[in-house]
């Protein structure tokens, strides 16, 4: 800008820019007071000799000749201008110099007048004199620095006064500004120097005055705008400080940023380099480039230097410097944005360049910058940039990121380069561009994104919905997210780009998109926030990424979940609903837990835990908003559990003792065991908020105890199942680790006196089954033996402490963080051996049956605080079966209760009694001699026996009794005439007698033998042969157990009545004839459908459950080998049916308890046949359930290289022969071959193909011992089958081998034939039709195609009833309807079809499972092979976990 249009203003705004007072240096503080007197301070002058002018020598006579005094000048009039007084000279001549503080004096004088003097009101001739001795090299370039600074401040008094038209040429300013920029205000950044005031002057009369812009005139101004700008920022950032460390004032700083922004305004074009030194300011928000720095940066010289501020992260306002590069792009947002844009150009255009470059003559000489060759798959287009440039690359766009955050208006032409980015065919400059525009709008800066909240599930008291922890806001103002407008207003075009590459054909950009729209979401766009649409399109992305088919978008989608608050997971991520929802975040969330990739599995299962384990206070305190969205995620988690991974399994022991139930809940001071269960326990309330008064009132065991309890309430019965199969683990595997230290003591480290070998095949054999529960045995084979080459025998001890039932959980806690410890800081302590450790510790440790807990489950099953009642009482039955012996140090206090709580005949006991008369049940039977035997509480126990509701509390009483009390005939005797002595029906407490009498007949035979016959006739003449109840309805129904009336109780009391005399019966010479009618009572009740009466009159609510019981009890029967022989073929054929019966609630019933006691052994083999006639169950859920569970036996069969679901394929062919539905009917042997494809599915294996086809041949080979006249179903099966096999094989691309072996078929139901000639025409004659044969082809692969337990695909046929005639020997078993079609069948069909209510719906048939509809399987969810059960567990747990609340504890 020309001189003459400056706008020169006053020397000082007294208003709004008067500088503030500037310390000054204390060895001049006394000149500074006489300076205030006189406004001339008397500098100390240095000696005349010690200084060599810097200007050429004069000559000496020169040097010797006095001064002339200046003739005074006449004065002036009034209304004349004001000249300069001042005339003494400022030059010398050569080797005349004028003394250092003779020539401080003049400056002084001469800068005091020029100071006074106004800009309109003086003779600007008087200066030409004056301000031709100042721009002297002697002056500029003198050694004295109190010389320079005088000088100074009178050439800017000079150049104020003299403005607009600078008394100078163009070679004397460019002398006079390099002594400002290079001399004077560099010396600003000591603020102690002596003559700080005089530099101070020169920067505020260059800022006021705007003097500075003669500097942009100046020919070759370069260098001196570009030292001038380096050195203000240099000064701000603290790189040059003064010795005292002394700070520059914010005085300074403000005259600094208005110099800079007065050349950056009124310079036609700024240097290159000047614009990097601006730019790079940004970069101190970046600790990365402050640590580093590009190559382009130090070649500029414009690496900013560390700022002393930046020590530490947790700044709490910006950089000085950064603040000033702020306000230049702001004050002048045009001129920057054309430099800014200029500066990027430049940037990518060196980055393409080399890219062109590189590609076009092949020249690898610089390597690539990434090494992921996965990441680069999709890419087509041309070869990235070096990694230098790409270093470049990354620097320029972190420094956009924080450009926004300081000065969007200056990025106006660099967003469409940014745009323009995400479309290149590139993919590493499109990813640079995604990420950017992701950290852009979310207002995250070069510092990177702020921390995430912290999500502490073990934290107490835990986290609430208001806590500040919930939000982003960081502590340091350079990571706190923060955009100044937002982003897809002002940028919609580059917005909509940026959410297009949601699709983007590379994995690696979608991964890196998803994470920024996490970013998005949780900073609400750096604060701006979110229309309630463009949120909602963002989370349903979020939650489409969670499904996308690369495992690292899935990944790192689940990552962006995690860096959510508990506040924004419910009000964001919630929004469209929770983990329930199909669909939603967290419901695709949950999916992830199985997923096919294990570290996708890791870190879904991980955020997935963490949240829950963080709302747990929430959920806690009934927030229902937040129990509605999460309180189900343990069920998703634990659900897993049936994918029988090891991988899995040992992950979940993982998340459930680290995030769900975290070993450091609740993190307190352990407070000294209390030994009562009275009210005054501190208690916890769920809302508390205040940390402190919740920490100083809280029991540690309790808050722990609410955990698990709250763990367990929200549980579905599937997911709790396997949570208590978990904790049963504890008890076997606890007996194999004691057995392990055992030997590893044996062993010694490797040195063993004797029995070398012994012990070396002992330890082995352990080490060998542990290795089988983890996954990768030979790591864990090898860790085992490392660990026993240790020989630590404090480490044996606090493994010991873990498992011992005795041990608090303080004790177990602490053990487990010594031990592991004490291994990872053992001298050769082999790398990861924790790895295998760990899982191995928490599944022997008791950290959730500890008997730290027993106070606390009792006191809350009472009191049903936070509804923990019904899970209280779970847990506490769970205890009393698994692990009595936690109860020991309680079980006086137990007795107490029972005794405080015991009925009369007036008063009944509380609810909750029956469960701590369980727990004491279980306890009683492992530790009779422990139990009390005082009188009181003997008579509670007898009170309960004959008062007690519900009647189980009678049969809870009564074990106690027999198993603790030493007069138990006594008792026996007198609990029998009571409960029988004047028995009648519906009287007061007749229940509860029948529950005793039930208990009384299985645990003390011999004290009640005299008194059987009345018993007996209780039961049947009393109970089971009356029909009290009016029928209603003839429909098959159900009655849960709060539904039934008393008459169906008290049948099945009497049923259990029968059952267990039975099964008490101790001589062996009168089984069979005191079995026979139980037997026979029991079949009927299964063959007659429930019905007992004559007049069939019975109930259909008591009919299902009498057949159900019928069956059970069969079962309970069967688990003793005498009984089980009892059980003839075709009764067990008619018990199988129970499997497909119209009522749900009984098959699964049924099939639930045969499973428990298969998993337990404690079933024949033949029991195994039942499971396959699941193949229509109509209930996908419990028809997936039982194929999982197949799988997991035939697994742990082929382990153990046993062929029992193998055998028993020729007795599920004999099954299916006899099955009332089969016939020779094309339709219907299509429809069987549903069966043995629904056998095939979880139990053929290429190995064991051939084995069963062998079965299938060998059963044509026999007769039929059940029709012996007539075997042609069984041929037409055997022939069915091993045609169905073959195309399985076909399918599957399997290559059956001829099995070598040989294989007995059951001799109860197969024969051998009459001769050879009838052996040779039943092998050579055909018996299945061509028709079926061609069928089976499409069958056989829709089937394999689908999921192995679908059971749709195949159009249900049978949609009327037509009832055969009821003189048939099936005609009263609803199992199915049969048509018309089928009824006039080819007359080759042997069987009649069974009958069935005809108002019994078609969905609920047998076969109705053929319009159910599977759910589909994605290619993110488990894979068949994966899909496996929880099996794998010697004792079945799985079963365990199922038993019925009625079934007695000593089962």
């Amino acid at each position: 800008m020309p001189w003459t249009e400056l706008n020169w203003i006053g020397l000082v705004d007294t208003k709004t820019r008067q500088a503030p007072a500037v310390e000054m240096p204390r060895k001049t503080r006394a000149a500074a007071a006489a300076e205030a007197e006189r406004a001339e301070p008397a500098e100390p002058a240095e000696p005349v000799e010690s200084a060599e002018p810097e200007e050429p020598a004069r000559p000496e006579e020169e040097q010797e000749e006095p001064e002339p005094e200046p003739e005074p000048e006449p004065p002036q009039s009034d209304h004349a201008l004001r000249g300069l007084q001042f005339d003494e000279p400022l030059s010398w001549r050569a080797g005349k110099p004028i003394a250092v503080a003779e020539l401080l004096r003049r400056l002084q004088a001469l800068s005091k007048e020029l100071r006074e003097m106004e800009q309109e009101e003086n003779d600007r001739t008087s200066f030409t004199k004056v301000a031709k001795e100042l721009a002297a090299q002697g002056l500029l370039g003198h050694k004295d620095r109190g010389v320079r600074a005088w000088t100074a401040c009178c050439l800017v008094d000079i150049l104020r006064l003299c403005a607009p038209d600078a008394p100078y040429t163009s070679n004397q300013l460019k002398d006079i500004f390099t002594l400002l920029v290079t001399s004077i205000l560099p010396a600003l950044s000591d603020p102690s120097n002596a003559y700080n005031n005089q530099h101070m002057y020169v920067l505020q009369s260059l800022a006021q005055v705007k003097s500075v812009i003669l500097l942009t005139d100046l020919p070759s101004a370069d260098s001196l705008t570009l030292h001038l700008f380096s050195s203000f920022f240099d000064i701000l950032s603290g790189s040059s400080t003064a010795s005292t460390g002394e700070q520059v004032g914010k005085h300074a700083e403000y005259q600094m940023t208005a110099i800079l922004v007065i050349l950056v305004d009124e310079s036609a074009t700024l240097p290159a380099e000047v614009v990097d030194v601006i730019v790079a300011q940004f970069l101190r928000a970046d600790p990365n480039a402050l640590a580093s720095g590009g190559s382009k940066a130090k070649r500029n010289g414009t690496v900013p230097a560390a700022d002393e501020k930046q020590s530490t992260l947790l700044l709490k306002e910006l950089p000085a410097a950064y603040n000033m590069a702020k306000t230049i792009c702001n004050s002048c947002p045009e001129k920057m944005a054309r430099q800014v844009s200029q500066y990027f150009n430049d940037v990518i255009l060196e980055a393409s360049s080399s890219s062109a470059a590189d590609g076009a003559g092949k020249n690898h000489a610089h390597r690539r910058a990434t090494n992921d060759k996965d990441a680069l798959d999709d890419d087509e287009g041309p070869s990235g940039p070096t990694e230098e440039d790409l270093r470049e690359m990354h620097k320029a766009h972190r420094l956009l990121r924080e450009l926004w955050r300081a000065s969007p208006s200056v990025l106006q032409n660099v967003i469409p380069q940014l745009e323009a980015e995400l479309a290149t065919e590139n993919v590493q400059l499109r990813l640079l561009a995604t990420e950017t525009l992701g950290d852009i709008v979310s207002g995250i800066g070069a510092a990177g994104p702020p921390p995430p909240p912290t999500m502490d599930p073990s934290a107490y008291p835990p986290p609430t919905m208001t806590d500040s922890s919930n939000s982003l806001t960081s502590a340091n103002i350079l990571t706190t997210p923060s955009s100044p407008q937002p982003f897809f207003q002002s940028h919609p075009a580059a917005y909509n780009s940026f959410l297009s590459r949601r699709n983007d054909k590379s994995a690696i950009i979608r991964s890196a998109w998803t994470t920024g729209i996490g970013k998005i979401l949780s900073t609400s766009a750096g604060g701006v926030g979110l229309s309630q649409s463009d949120e909602q399109v963002l989370i349903n992305d979020l939650a489409a990424k969670l499904c996308d088919p690369d495992e690292r978008v899935r990944l790192a989608a689940i990552k962006a979940v995690g860096h959510f608050s508990l506040r924004d997971v419910i009000v964001k991520l919630c929004s469209v609903g929770g983990v329930d929802k199909e669909g939603s975040v967290l419901g695709n969330l949950a999916a992830r837990c199985r997923d096919r990739k294990h570290a996708v599995r890791i870190e879904g299962m991980k955020v997935l835990a963490k949240i829950w384990g963080v709302a747990a206070g929430e959920i806690a305190s009934g927030n229902e908003e937040v129990s509605s969205m999460l309180a189900s995620i343990p069920s998703k988690v634990f659900d897993t559990f049936y994918v029988n991974d090891m991988d899995i399994n040992v992950l979940l022991d993982q998340v459930l003792f680290e995030y769900l139930l975290p070993l450091s809940y609740p993190p307190l001071k352990t407070k000294a065991a209390k030994a009562g269960l009275s009210s005054s326990q501190s208690k916890v309330n769920g809302n508390q908020t205040n940390g402190d008064s919740a920490k100083e009132t809280a029991d540690p065991d309790r808050v722990r105890t609410e955990r698990i309890l709250l763990l367990v309430r929200d549980l579905d019965v599937r997911s709790k199942k396997a949570f208590f199969a978990m904790q049963a683990r504890q008890n076997p595997l606890s007996q194999y680790m004691h057995a392990f230290l055992k030997r590893c003591e044996e062993y010694n480290g490797g040195v063993m006196d004797d029995n070398e070998a012994s012990i070396k095949s002992n330890l082995t054999r352990l080490i060998d089954w542990f290795s089988k529960s983890l996954p990768d045995p030979l790591r864990v084979s090898a860790d085992l033996w490392k660990f026993a080459k240790l020989h630590d025998r404090r480490s044996y001890q606090l493994v010991r402490f873990c498992m011992d039932p005795n041990s608090d959980y303080r004790t177990v806690h602490k053990a487990i963080k010594e031990f592991l410890r004490r291994v990872e800081s053992a001298p050769g302590s082999p790398v990861g051996i924790l790895e295998t450790l760990t899982p191995l510790l928490y599944r022997v440790s008791l950290l959730v049956y500890s008997k730290s807990h027993v106070p606390a489950i009792v006191e809350l099953s009472g009191s049903n605080e936070n509804s923990f009642g019904a899970a209280a009482h779970e847990v506490l039955e769970e205890i009393s079966n698994r692990t009595p012996e936690v109860f020991k140090g309680h079980v006086k206090e137990l007795c107490g209760l029972l005794e405080a709580q015991a009925p009369s005949d007036k008063q009944p006991n509380e609810a909750g009694a029956v469960d701590t008369l369980k727990a004491c049940a279980g306890y009683a039977q492992r530790f009779p001699s422990e139990m009390p035997q005082d009188r009181k509480f003997l008579q509670s126990l007898v009170n309960f026996a004959l008062f007690g509701t519900p009647p189980a509390a009678g049969k809870h009483a009564v074990t106690i009794i027999m198993a603790a009390a030493e007069k138990k005939e006594m008792y026996a005797k007198d609990l029998v005439q009571k409960c029988t002595k004047g028995f009648k029906y519906g009287s007061k407490n007749f229940l509860v007698q029948l529950a005793t009498l039930s208990q009384l007949m299985l645990k003390a035979p011999a004290e009640v033998s005299d008194d059987n016959d009345d018993v007996v006739d209780i039961a049947i003449k009393e109970i089971l042969l009356k029909v009290r109840a009016p029928v209603d309805t003839d429909e098959d129904s159900w009655a849960s157990d709060d539904e039934l009336d008393d008459e169906c109780k008290a049948k099945l009391w009497a049923l259990r009545i029968l059952v267990n005399r039975l099964r008490s019966h101790s001589d062996t010479s009168t089984l069979r004839e005191v079995a026979q009618p139980v037997f026979q009572l029991l079949n009927t009740l299964i063959s007659k459908m429930g019905e007992l009466s004559k007049k069939k009159d019975t109930p259909p609510n008591h009919r299902s459950r009498l057949r159900l019981l019928a069956g059970q009890l069969l079962l309970k029967l069967c688990t003793t080998r005498t009984f089980d022989d009892l059980l003839a073929p075709r009764d067990f054929h008619r018990l199988a049916l129970l499997a497909q019966d119209s009522l749900f609630p009984v098959r699964s019933g049924f099939v639930n308890k045969l499973k428990k006691y298969l998993g337990q052994n404690k079933l024949s083999q033949r029991f195994y046949t039942i499971i396959f006639l699941l193949a229509f169950e109509p209930q996908t859920d419990f028809r997936e359930n039982t194929v999982t569970w197949i799988r997991s036996r035939a697994k742990q069969f082929a382990h153990q290289k046993a062929t029992v679901l193998e055998s028993v394929f020729s007795r599920l062919l004999s099954l299916l022969a006899h099955h009332p539905d089969f016939s020779d009917s094309t339709e219907d042997l299509t429809d069987f071959s549903r069966y043995i494809l629904f056998y095939l599915q979880p139990v053929a294996t290429e190995d064991n193909l051939s084995l069963i086809y062998y079965v299938a041949q060998r059963v044509k080979q026999t007769k039929d011992l059940l029709a012996p006249t007539d075997s042609d179903s069984l041929y037409l099966l055997s022939e069915l089958a091993q045609a169905v096999i073959r195309r399985y094989e076909d399918v599957h691309g399997w290559s059956m081998q001829t099995w070598p072996g040989k294989l007995r078929l059951p001799a109860s139901l197969f024969g051998a034939l009459p001769s050879h000639d009838a052996a040779q025409a039943i092998a050579t004659k055909k018996f299945l039709p061509d028709e079926v044969v061609e069928q089976l082809d499409d069958i056989v692969k829709r089937r394999s195609d689908a999921q192995p337990s679908d059971a749709s695909g195949l159009k249900r046929r049978r949609t009327s009833a037509t009832p055969t005639s009821a003189s048939t020997k099936h005609s009263k078993l609803p199992y199915r309807r049969n048509t018309a079609k089928s009824a006039a069948k080819s007359t080759k069909a042997k069987k009649t079809i069974r009958s069935g209510s005809p108002d019994v719906p078609s969905s609920e048939r047998r076969r109705s499972g053929r319009v159910a509809v599977g759910k589909p399987t994605t290619y993110a969810e488990s894979s068949d092979e994966e899909d496996e059960a929880m099996g794998g567990v010697d004792e079945g747990e799985e079963g365990a976990a199922e038993e019925d609340e009625e079934e007695d504890v000593s089962d």
